[in-house]
C-alpha cells in the first residue's frame, strides 16, 4: 500500500515534475496544506484534457488538503502562448463570465466546496484593478527577459511571432501564485507539464517578495500508448457537458480505447483502489471488455451521476449482447473503409432502408437510430467512438435491429 498521498499519486502516475520532492513530500504528509491548479476559462466547458487535474485535487483533498480552482477569469483576458503556435483568441468579458460559470458548477463533481474545503477563486479579483504602472514596478522587476525568452513557453513561439500581451502570461501567472500564498497560505502550485516555466517563475517571485517557501509540480498530460493526447474524436473534444458530448457516447468513448490504455487510465481516472486495478494487469484480448466497461462506468458516473451510468450501461449491454428485441438481429459485415461513406448511403446498399427518401423521413421523423442514440442528420458518418466491437448496432422504428460489423483491411 502506499505510504502517503505523494506515494499514491505516484503510483497512479500523475506526477512528471516537482520542483523540491522531500520538500514537497513533506508538505503533503501532514493533513491541510493549501495547494491550487488554474483553468483558464476558454471554452464554455472543462474536457477530459481536465479531468486529471480535477482527480489529482480529488485525492488531495481525500488525503485532508485544501485544493483552490482558480480560475482565470483575468488571465483568461490575454492567453497562456504555452503549448500553441499561435496566439489564442481573445474573448470578450461576457464570454469569460459565462464560461467562469460553467466551470464552477462543473468543479462541485469531484471537489467538496462546502465550509472551505475547497475554494474557488477568479483571479480577475485582483488582476483587473491592477494598475500597470506600480505592477511593472513591483513584479516585473523580479523578471530577468534573457531567463524568460529561455522558457519553453515563449521559445516555439518566437520564429512565427509572440505578442507582447502573450509576454506578459508568465508575469500574471506568477503573480497569481504570490496572491494565493498571501490570502490563502498557498505553498504549492500543480498544473500540467507545458506549465513547468510558469510555475517556478511564481515560485521564484514567491521567494524573492515574501522569503516564503514555495513549490511546483506538474501532472502528466492525458495521453495514449502512443504519445498522442486522448480526448478527442472526429467531431472534437470529448466534453464533461452532456449537452456538448452525450453520456451515451461519453462512456462508448472510454469503452473503445485501446488495450494498452486501459491500466493507465484507471489509474489516473477513477478512484477505485490500486490493489483492484493491479490485478486487472495481467489481461489480455477479450478477457479485458470487462475492465474497459468498468472503466466506461466508473467515469460516466463521476462525471453524470450514477442513474446515468447505470442507464447508458444497461443500454449498452442491451444493445451489444444481443438481448431483448435485439436478440436475432441481422448482421451485415463490411470493410471498416465504407464507415468513410454517409450511413445512409450504408444502409441503402445493405437493404436496411429501401432508399434515401425513406432514410431522410425516417431521420426527419426521429426514427433511425445509432447505439439506441437519434440519427440527426442525413450525412450522418460512423465515427470511432460508435463502435464496440468494430460494430454498431442500427435500429429502425422501435422493434427492427441490425448490426454493422467492419473489418480491419
Amino acid at each position: 500500500m502506499p505510504g502517503s498521498i505523494y506515494d499514491e499519486l505516484q503510483e497512479r502516475g500523475f506526477i512528471a515534475q516537482v520542483t523540491h520532492e522531500a520538500e514537497v513530500r513533506d508538505y503533503l504528509s501532514q493533513p491541510g496544506a493549501t495547494f491550487y491548479i488554474g483553468f483558464d476559462p476558454t471554452a464554455d466547458s472543462l474536457h477530459v484534457g481536465h479531468f486529471v487535474q480535477m482527480m489529482a485535487m480529488a485525492h488531495l483533498q481525500r488525503a485532508g488538503h485544501r485544493p483552490i480552482a482558480l480560475i482565470g477569469g483575468g488571465t483568461g483576458m490575454i492567453g497562456d502562448p504555452s503549448d500553441r503556435t499561435e496566439m489564442r483568441k481573445i474573448m470578450s468579458l461576457e464570454t469569460i463570465r459565462h464560461n467562469v460559470t460553467k466551470f464552477e458548477s462543473q468543479m462541485g463533481m469531484l471537489l467538496d466546496f462546502t465550509d472551505g474545503r475547497a475554494l474557488m477563486v477568479d483571479n480577475a479579483e485582483w488582476l483587473a484593478p491592477l494598475n500597470y504602472i506600480e505592477f511593472i514596478r513591483e513584479i516585473g522587476s523580479q523578471f530577468s527577459v534573457n531567463r524568460m525568452l529561455a522558457a519553453e513557453a515563449y521559445k516555439q513561439r518566437l520564429e512565427r511571432g509572440l505578442t507582447f500581451l502573450e509576454f506578459n502570461y508568465m508575469l500574471l501567472q506568477a503573480y497569481d501564485f504570490l496572491e494565493l500564498y498571501r490570502r490563502y497560505d498557498c505553498q504549492l502550485q500543480i498544473g500540467g507539464d507545458d506549465q513547468w516555466s510558469n510555475i517556478i517563475a511564481g515560485a521564484d517571485l514567491i521567494r524573492r517578495k515574501e522569503r516564503g517557501q514555495a513549490w511546483g509540480m506538474t501532472l502528466t498530460l492525458l495521453t495514449n500508448s502512443a504519445g498522442e493526447k486522448m480526448g478527442k474524436t472526429v467531431g472534437g473534444a470529448v466534453w464533461l457537458d452532456p449537452k456538448k458530448f452525450k453520456p451515451y457516447d461519453f462512456y462508448q468513448y472510454w469503452r473503445n480505447i485501446d488495450d494498452a490504455d486501459v491500466i493507465r487510465c484507471l489509474k489516473l481516472l477513477t478512484f477505485l483502489p490500486l490493489a483492484e486495478i493491479r490485478e486487472y494487469e495481467h489481461l489480455e484480448g477479450e478477457k479485458l471488455n470487462p475492465v474497459k466497461e468498468l472503466l466506461a462506468f466508473e467515469l460516466t458516473k463521476t462525471i453524470h451521476g450514477e442513474s446515468i451510468a447505470q442507464e447508458v450501461n444497461l443500454t449498452a449491454k442491451a444493445i451489444f449482447s444481443g438481448a431483448g428485441a435485439a436478440d436475432r438481429m441481422p448482421e451485415f459485415t463490411m470493410p471498416s473503409a465504407a464507415r468513410q461513406a454517409p450511413l445512409l448511403e450504408l444502409l441503402t446498399e445493405t437493404g436496411i432502408i429501401p432508399s434515401r427518401s425513406e432514410g431522410r423521413r425516417l431521420i426527419a421523423q426521429g426514427g433511425l437510430y445509432i447505439n439506441n442514440q437519434p440519427v440527426e442528420s442525413v450525412d450522418y458518418i460512423i465515427s470511432d467512438s460508435d463502435l464496440v466491437d468494430n460494430a454498431v448496432i442500427v435500429r429502425r422504428g422501435k422493434k427492427k435491429y441490425y448490426r454493422l460489423f467492419f473489418t480491419e483491411g
